[in-house]
């Protein structure tokens, strides 16, 4: 999608989509002011898009996929430590850092909140698209698709992290007591997967292919991105055969030659790319809230915050594996020149910092031109090598694997049974795809999580830290209706 499109439509939307600073979570009060007049402004092909890419929108907010997430992804796990400066906590990452944090952790509410905000929206969009009747019909029906993409990868990253969450699935109807405590109550990890993948497949029936989308429009949910976030959906449930089978159809995508290509601006939605959220930097043009500068190098010669700087556990990993090429992709080194000249000097405060958020153009901006890759072609290798592997076609699946390893500059892997190839599996997922905030999952999916930590200084306490905390402001409005996760 066109990255000022999005951020003009957001502005337009502000007195119609956008939730109140509230920690009500269903809080909808800005949507009920829409009247009839309202309604009928919007009611054409533009008013049918902005809905949609008010939702968008919401994904640049600072609150969803900015400093919390980075602290809960990444600084949790032991893929990057705290970072910055000793004494600067980073509200709570400290606390993240060391897996000592509680349910009042801001980075959890934030997540949360933020998330519901995006399904409300989604909610909002579903509501309202049918009633304009001046839209275009087809429009409206692809627009309603990219809905449902949406509000299933905020419920995917919600139930990846705190398990059972309520499943909001429409806009609340006000001063209705009964609805309002239903839409308060956890539903199981397994009916939230089971909406996820409901919404994925309606999505899958509407979508356009990548290659359908007009330039102004790059950016947007396609029928591959639905395929390969529903594969990811299953591999979480160890679906294996229904991940081997949606890896399958999500076609027309290659792999970038040069790995270091990818996170450079030039890189954004190329041929690897399946769904990334879209920033831009510049005037009245902001990307993903303060997402780069938090992660810059920081101290003398600097440009950011400094937090998140990549572990000695993941430098060494890559070292191990003689994997110098996505090294010096995935990290900025102290004493170095990055690709675009800039010098790093001696005097930064830590030893790595975070390459692939680096932004070229917007160095140390408060919003920056940086993406988050969220979906690229190498994990559908990934998981379809790991799903076949699982179901024992290991002979098979090991080509997929040695695509990503060779594109690496690594030569084919040496595993040759079920059990080695599973490692390499999972050792290759984290040097791919180190610092795209799926570590921390993929640890605690494959039962890595405790021997990780420890290795790394971290105690993971099993039976408690695979799911974070509900927020206890959640749990203090649902007046009993929802209980915390364990030992919480």
């Amino acid at each position: 999608m066109n990255k000022k499109i999005i951020i003009l439509s957001s502005l337009l939307f502000v007195s119609l989509s956008i939730q109140s600073c509230r920690n009500d979570f269903l809080d909808v009060k800005p949507t009920e002011a829409i009247s009839t007049s309202d309604l009928s402004l919007l009611n054409n092909d533009a008013g049918a898009n902005g809905f949609v890419t008010a939702i968008y929108a919401k994904y640049l907010d600072w609150n969803i996929s900015s400093f919390s997430w980075i602290g809960v992804t990444t600084i949790a796990s032991d893929e990057a430590d705290k970072g910055s400066s000793p004494g600067d906590t980073g509200g709570d990452k400290n606390l993240l850092d060391a897996l000592d944090f509680n349910s009042t952790g801001g980075s959890f509410q934030d997540i949360w909140q933020g998330h519901y905000q995006a399904i409300n929206r989604a909610n909002q969009a579903l509501y309202y698209l049918p009633l304009l009747t001046n839209a275009n019909q087809d429009l409206k029906t692809r627009l309603e698709g990219e809905a449902k993409f949406l509000r299933a990868f905020s419920y995917f990253t919600l139930v990846r992290s705190f398990g059972g969450v309520p499943i909001v699935d429409h806009v609340p109807i006000a001063g209705n007591d009964a609805d309002r405590a239903m839409l308060l109550t956890r539903k199981t990890k397994e009916e939230v997967y089971s909406f996820i993948e409901s919404d994925l497949n309606a999505a899958i029936a509407v979508l356009p292919q990548k290659n359908a989308y007009s330039a102004s429009d790059i950016g947007r949910a396609s029928k591959g991105a639905a395929h390969a976030l529903l594969a990811k959906v299953h591999l979480y449930q160890k679906n294996w055969q229904k991940v081997i089978d949606n890896c399958n159809l999500v076609t027309g995508y290659s792999l970038t030659p040069n790995f270091a290509d990818i996170y450079k601006v030039s890189g954004e939605n190329n041929a690897e790319s399946i769904f990334e959220i879209q920033g831009k930097g510049g005037a009245s043009q902001p990307g993903i809230q303060q997402y780069s500068q938090t992660q810059g190098a920081r101290g003398a010669g600097g440009w950011g915050w400094g937090f998140a700087t990549p572990s000695q556990s993941l430098v060494d990993a890559f070292n191990e594996e003689g994997d110098t090429e996505r090294r010096d992709a995935t990290i900025i080194f102290r004493n170095s020149t990055l690709y675009d000249g800039r010098v790093v000097p001696a005097t930064v405060e830590n030893p790595y910092y975070n390459y692939k958020v680096y932004s070229s153009n917007f160095t140390g901006d408060d919003d920056s031109d940086s993406n988050i890759r969220y979906l690229r072609y190498a994990e559908v290798l990934l998981m379809k090598a790991e799903a076949m592997n699982e179901l024992g076609q290991t002979a098979a699946a090991i080509p997929f694997l040695n695509e990503v390893r060779n594109r690496a500059g690594l030569p084919n892997t040496a595993a040759v049974s079920q059990a080695d190839l599973r490692i390499a599996i999972w050792k290759e997922r984290r040097l791919e795809l180190a610092l795209e905030h799926d570590r921390w999952f993929d640890l605690v999916r494959t039962g890595q999580a405790q021997s990780a930590m420890a290795a790394n200084g971290k105690t993971f306490v099993v039976g408690k830290h695979e799911l974070f905390p509900i927020p206890a402001s959640f749990i203090s409005e649902s007046k009993g209706a929802s209980s915390q996760n364990p030992n919480y």
